[in-house]
């Protein structure tokens, strides 16, 4: 029996546009896509001139779910930056010289993308949804290789849980693989940063200290910089530090996250609200405050109950738990400093790497700061104890960066190591004869993005305070006076040694 023939007619031939992806994903589902979307937006751009500078920062030629879109927004990009116009003459020849035209289904299928849309005028809406199915796949995607690792019992659960914290923040951040940026880039946001410098009032390029001299100097807290801030017991490392927190904080309405290793948080918001208040600890710690104390410090603290300091008391953090809490306070409420007190109370990797040699697990911690300050883009300023070859040298006692203790890589990590001195502490009078008293010294011994100096600060006994210091309160070094912060100073356990005594707030 004969075969009836049937005649080759046009729309049974295969179409000569590139096919769309049909593979199924895990499980056999299609992975979240949105190509209609990714059609319209591309032939918006070839349609209006300004269309792309509405998407540009949305996004990505990774975004798209086809290959061939990939390679289509990528070549838009191109000419962008080369400012060429963009329409689908040039596109196609973009694409032919890249010799990816015929892959992606020749010049027909660009006109065939610009017949799609009529107009630009909701290319931003589309971009969006098709910047959320590109998160939803990444998302899919991160799940996959957390299983996978999460069944392979070589890899340690804290290393996977901090690598798919980190991950999931990139994601969030939309910044899921970090890439490199051009010079012409860089060099544009260099230019901008500059012009911003300018118009800012005191050329102030980080977050102010609240100190004058010492700003004068670094021109505030850098971001992504580790700020090392050492000292002996005694000197007010602690009350140093949360006054530069309270400052950002209620001064410059900038949030910032305390991690406090040493003390409780109540016994920190008791320093702030006596330092705030300047009424003695003792009374606040027994109650025992006159009337008109009570007022003063209800009218003092309102500030200070308004700041958004976040305290974190937990004892001996593990490195992991820090980035894991900092990376959520950056994202629930965009911390600008995270302050550490202090260092060698912290742990390294719960793997027990490293265990037995301290020297190298400081060493790693520190290096977890510095990226940590570098992820976040953010000052991270962080405590650290000296050694006591300071107590045992004879004459001069002022901290040089090898009394670091266990410094391992501290001062190679470290951006800023600074000392915090107070000579009366050791004597009453210098080498001259002059009294110490109130006299106190921030020494800048290392400063990578700057000079090294020393900044001159005063400090009153009977608040027990640090501030900037009047004009005539050095003779012979004159600062201009501005208003300085309060803090109280407990005894430290810094060195937890037989010699070494404590004294409970």
């Amino acid at each position: 029996m004969t075969k009836e023939f049937t005649p080759i007619r046009r729309e049974n031939l295969p179409s000569i546009r590139p096919n769309r992806p049909t593979f199924l994903g895990e499980g056999g589902r299609l992975p979240p896509q949105a190509v209609d979307l990714e059609e319209a937006v591309l032939g918006a751009l070839m349609l209006e001139r300004e269309a792309l500078t509405s998407i540009i920062d949305l996004l990505k030629a990774e975004s798209f779910y086809k290959d061939e879109h990939k390679e289509i927004y990528s070549a838009v990009l191109d000419l962008f930056e080369r400012s060429q116009p963009i329409d689908m003459l040039t596109v196609a020849n973009a694409l032919r010289s890249r010799g990816t035209l015929e892959s992606i289904g020749g010049a027909f299928y660009i006109s065939e993308l610009t017949n799609r849309v009529a107009s630009a005028a909701n290319i931003e809406f589309h971009a969006r949804i098709i910047a959320q199915k590109f998160i939803l796949r990444e998302l899919i995607k991160l799940s996959s290789e957390i299983q996978r690792d999460a069944f392979d019992e070589t890899i340690d659960v804290f290393t996977l849980l901090d690598k798919s914290e980190q991950a999931l923040f990139a994601i969030s951040e939309g910044n899921v693989d970090s890439q490199s940026s051009s010079m012409q880039t860089l060099v544009q946001k260099a230019i901008q940063h500059m012009e911003e410098l300018r118009m800012n009032e005191g050329n102030m390029s980080g977050l102010p200290s609240g100190f004058t001299e010492l700003d004068r100097i670094t021109s505030g807290w850098q971001p992504s910089d580790l700020v090392i801030v050492a000292a002996r017991p005694g000197m007010g490392k602690t009350a140093f530090v949360m006054a530069i927190a309270r400052n950002a904080a209620v001064d410059f309405k900038k949030p910032v996250a305390v991690f406090s290793l040493e003390m409780s948080s109540v016994q920190l918001v008791l320093r702030l609200i006596s330092s705030e208040a300047e009424i003695s600890a003792t009374k606040l710690k027994n109650g025992t405050l006159e009337d008109h104390e009570w007022q003063q410090m209800n009218n003092k603290i309102q500030r200070l109950a308004g700041a958004e300091i976040y305290l974190d008391e937990s004892p001996a953090i593990n490195i992991f738990d820090l980035r894991a809490k900092c990376r959520r306070l950056k994202a629930q409420h965009n911390i600008q400093m995270v302050v550490i007190d202090y260092l060698q109370l912290m742990s390294g990797p719960k793997d027990g790497r490293n265990s037995g040699n301290r020297e190298q697990e400081i060493s790693q911690i520190s290096r977890s700061l510095k990226g940590l300050a570098k992820e976040l883009n953010i000052p991270v300023i962080a405590l650290s104890q000296l050694s006591r070859e300071v107590e045992r040298r004879g004459g001069e006692k002022r901290p040089i960066l090898s009394d670091l203790r266990e410094s391992g890589s501290i001062e190679q990590d470290a951006d800023m190591v600074m000392f915090l001195y107070r000579p009366e502490y050791y004597s009453k009078t210098d080498a001259d004869g002059n009294s110490t008293e109130g006299v106190a010294e921030l020494i800048i011994a290392k400063n990578r993005h700057g000079a090294t100096d020393t900044v001159k600060l005063k400090w009153v006994d009977r608040y027990a305070k640090f501030e900037d210091p009047n004009e005539n309160f050095y003779s012979n070094d004159a600062i201009t006076t501005t208003a300085g912060f309060n803090a109280i100073i407990k005894g430290s356990r810094m060195n937890d040694e037989s010699d070494d005594s404590y004294t409970p707030f």
